[in-house]
């Protein structure tokens, strides 16, 4: 029976749940997709995405970027969250695009993953870093000062701070394009490729490595398994809960299997993990000190015409400026006083993204290629067939929301079959208070980090799963016990 305009489901065949390397899958492969790829669908989507529409934070975007940050009225649906801080949503974006990329999915028609290259191998190696190496990749490397060992860096013209390495044409010299999208991504990027060089330092002074190639596979080795340590015990229990995450690491996972390699799968890259587009703020203070206009640095996240191109009065990436650095005590939690949390994890996203400037949307057509960051991801769901979430949870065998819970989706008959990626921004709002994912969107973004770790051969979860990190901690009680990015930051010299 159809629901309100939208016609039935067609029902497809099952699709294998296990894909090739280099390939995108699917966990859920035997269940049908939410909906038909139908006018009357698309339009409802684009209908709940829409500017303005019941996704729209409703920001004033009328008013200054420090007042939206220091005025909660004027952000009402961007309450915080207080178990994480601004900077999560950043390293989540880092994270993504250590594990996918792929270049050649549109939003008009429809694609069977397994036939979808990923062109970023399906691991957390940081393959967005190394690129291919100093071999392969040597545009990225010192190849003077650090014979091939360390990373190039350039001054930005505030002493201490430093950006990405740029051509004649400003584009970076980096080993995904994407970590310059805005200026916090590029300068988390800054911080990896720092925290390398100090490894590396620490490889020569400390391990007492003379010979180049061993000084980087050593410095590389402690970097990803530092960095790895961080995914799981940081970043994915703040995220899905310390109750997921021991439970997986005891008794394995359920869901996500294959029989040669790893692979991402659709329901993890379009719908679970996007669940961090819910995060970001309207604007941020990007920095608080040794700004050379003698001012904190309070900006937009994306402004649809930004100023100057050179400086924009937006976080807008592939620019380089004075005062385009990050202070990283605002993003992580330094115990000084500075930082700022994260929006809470709910089916609304700041106003900001609902306009994506052109430099992220190039030629934007309200039906085929909208500017709202929800249209598009809500019509990902028809391009790729995924099924919904109600359907996913049940599968799973995990609490359901009820159609109550869903209550503004019943115009459009999706109430009962929701797209994944709006039931797990609901199911966190409703089951977890914003404050984390819930059952659904923790299982999955759970099995899939810790499945590619330990799917990887390289990874510290596979060759020595007793290991513990070894390098400072701000708290010197953890050394050897623990490491967060606040240690991370520092080490690298950019905190």
């Amino acid at each position: 029976m159809a629901h309100h305009g939208v016609t039935p489901r067609e029902i497809i065949p099952p699709r294998s749940q296990y894909s090739n390397s280099g390939r995108f899958g699917r966990l859920f492969g035997e269940l049908p997709p939410f909906a038909a790829d139908t006018p009357d669908v698309r339009a409802a989507l684009l209908e709940i995405g829409k500017p303005g529409g019941i996704m729209d934070a409703k920001d004033d975007l009328t008013k200054s970027p420090q007042e939206l940050i220091t005025n909660p009225a004027l952000s009402a649906k961007n309450s915080d969250n207080p178990k994480l801080t601004a900077g999560f949503t950043f390293l989540g974006q880092f994270l993504d695009h250590d594990m996918t990329f792929d270049p050649t999915s549109t939003l008009e028609r429809q694609a069977d993953p397994e036939q979808v290259a990923n062109f970023r191998t399906p691991s957390l190696g940081l393959d967005n870093v190394y690129g291919a190496g100093p071999t392969g990749s040597p545009h990225l490397y010192d190849t003077q000062g650090g014979k091939g060992s360390k990373f190039l860096l350039e001054p930005i013209g505030t002493p201490g701070k430093f950006d990405l390495p740029r051509n004649s044409q400003n584009v970076a010299l980096i080993g995904d394009p994407r970590d310059d999208e805005n200026m916090l991504i590029a300068q988390l990027q800054v911080a990896f490729l720092s925290f390398h060089n100090a490894v590396v330092e620490h490889v020569k002074t400390k391990i007492r490595l003379t010979v180049s190639d061993d000084i980087f596979a050593e410095a590389q080795r402690i970097v990803r398994w530092h960095y790895q340590w961080i995914i799981i015990n940081e970043f994915l229990r703040h995220t899905c809960g310390d109750a997921v995450v021991n439970e997986v690491l005891k008794t394995g996972r359920k869901f996500y299997t294959w029989r040669n390699e790893p692979f991402i799968p659709v329901e993890f890259s379009v719908g679970a993990y996007r669940f961090g587009h819910s995060q970001v703020r309207p604007s941020y203070r990007a920095n608080f000190t040794g700004n050379p206009g003698g001012q904190p640095f309070f900006a937009m996240i994306f402004q649809p015409t930004p100023s100057d191109p050179r400086d924009p009065n937006d976080l807008s990436g592939g620019c380089r400026a004075p005062r385009r650095f990050v202070d990283w005590p605002t993003f992580f939690d330094f115990s000084d006083g500075n930082v700022k949390f994260n929006k809470k994890i709910d089916t609304t996203l700041s106003t900001a993204l609902f306009r994506l400037p052109g430099s992220v949307v190039p030629n934007p057509d309200a039906k085929t290629n909208p500017s709202s960051l929800a249209q598009r991801n809500l019509l990902r769901h028809l391009t790729f067939s995924l099924p919904s979430g109600q359907r996913i949870a049940k599968t799973m065998k995990l609490d359901q929301l009820s159609s109550g819970d869903l209550s503004d989706l019943k115009p459009y008959g999706l109430d009962d079959r929701t797209p994944l990626w709006f039931y797990v921004l609901r199911e966190a709002q409703v089951m977890a208070n914003g404050e984390q994912l819930g059952p659904v969107g923790g299982r999955i973004v759970t099995e899939v980090f810790l499945g590619l770790l330990q799917g990887d051969k390289s990874s510290w979860l596979s060759q020595d799963p007793e290991w513990r990190p070894f390098l400072p901690t701000i708290d010197a009680s953890k050394k050897g016990k623990d490491f967060r990015m606040i240690d991370l930051l520092r080490f690298a010299g950019v905190a």
